[in-house]
């Protein structure tokens, strides 16, 4: 492993599949101001390589993607601190969401608060058959904010208000059947269920994913007729990169 810095550490592989571990941040993987910094930062370089196909996200130890927010942190925050820490959370979050390649989220153990708001941002979400997860940020007396606005488009508003307004967690089973993560990974299997992604992934053509991943994020923002107008564009665009024309003639190549 490589470090970027010391609370961001980078793995490539020949596939031009990169691991991101989040280091030096506790057995948790807490988010304090360091930690969010050294991640954005790390996540800001990556972003620029177009070799990258695709990103995984990983904490350093087996307890946790990312706990959760720098709890001791945060109870000296006046005011004006507080909205300087969140706003760096944000900026963390949006480096994660906006990153050009698919994103995909390892988690074992614990994911809170934070935590979840960084994993709501990645496109793929692959748990651990123990994992945990959680908003309890009621609890310590502060709402939910940021991006934990993208959990209503992932498991609706009700299962929302009920994460955000109890503070309860749920396991791994449950958080599948919400539609917060997509695979629950047998136990001893998180590696090897986040291959299985990277696997399918890597079939893709890699300009096409890119032009996929940013035209659903348009989505999020834009009414359906734009939407679907501002879509053809793109699609002629792909036409640009070579891709389409080498393999649909090796799709047909196959097929006689």
């Amino acid at each position: 492993m490589h470090l970027l810095n010391p609370h961001c550490g980078v793995d490539r592989d020949p596939r031009g599949v990169v691991r991101l571990t989040i280091c030096n941040a506790g057995s948790l993987n807490i988010l304090g101001s360091a930690v969010i910094n050294g991640v954005r930062e790390g996540l800001e370089v990556l972003a620029t390589e177009r070799q990258t196909r695709a990103l995984v996200v990983a904490g350093q130890s087996e307890k946790s993607m990312i706990g959760g927010a720098d709890i001791r942190e945060m109870a000296g925050l006046d005011q004006a601190s507080a909205e300087k820490f969140i706003t760096g959370l944000r900026d963390l979050c949006e480096a994660v969401r906006a990153f050009p390649a698919p994103v995909i989220a390892r988690m074992p153990g614990w994911c809170l608060g934070g935590g979840l708001e960084v994993a709501a941002c990645c496109d793929f979400r692959i748990a651990a058959h123990d994992a945990k997860f959680g908003m309890p940020e009621v609890r310590v007396g502060i709402p939910s904010v940021i991006h934990a606005a993208l959990l209503p488009r992932l498991i609706g508003w009700g299962r929302t208000r009920w994460l955000l307004m109890t503070a309860e967690t749920i396991d791994a089973s449950t958080a599948l059947a919400w539609g917060l993560v997509d695979t629950v990974a047998p136990q001893g299997g998180l590696d090897a269920a986040v291959e299985h992604t990277l696997a399918a992934l890597m079939e893709c053509a890699p300009e096409a994913l890119r032009a996929q991943k940013a035209l659903l994020r348009q989505w999020e923002e834009l009414p359906l007729t734009e939407s679907v107008n501002l879509s053809i564009g793109v699609f002629g665009q792909s036409y640009l990169t070579g891709e389409p024309q080498r393999l649909m003639q090796g799709f047909i190549d196959r097929k006689r």
